[in-house]
C-alpha cells in the first residue's frame, strides 16, 4: 500500500503537476478523488483541520500539505526513503 496520499479533483492542474512529479520521482501514491469520493473529502477535511483546497498530500497518515511542501521535502531529501525499492 502506498504512503503517500494526495486528495484532488478532475479538473485540477496541479494535482496534475503533483501525481507527474511523484511518478517522476518513483514514490508511489493512492489518490483520492474527492470531487467523487464523499468520504474521501471527509477524510481530506478532517486530516487537514478543515482544507478546502487541493491537492492535499498526507505521508503516513501524516499531513504534510500541498504541492509547495511538498517540493520543499523533495529537494530537502525527507523524500528519498518513499522512492520505490529496486527502482533506480
Amino acid at each position: 500500500m502506498a504512503r503517500v496520499k494526495v486528495y484532488s479533483t478532475g479538473r485540477c492542474p496541479m494535482c496534475d503537476k503533483t501525481k507527474k512529479l511523484l511518478a517522476k520521482w518513483r514514490i508511489p501514491f493512492q489518490e483520492v478523488r474527492v470531487d467523487q469520493d464523499r468520504a474521501g473529502l471527509v477524510e481530506m477535511a478532517r486530516l487537514t483541520n478543515g482544507a478546502r483546497t487541493v491537492p492535499q498530500i498526507a505521508i503516513d497518515g501524516k499531513w504534510v500539505g500541498s504541492f509547495m511542501e511538498l517540493t520543499e521535502m523533495h529537494m530537502d531529501a525527507e523524500l528519498d526513503h518513499l522512492v520505490e525499492a529496486g527502482n533506480g
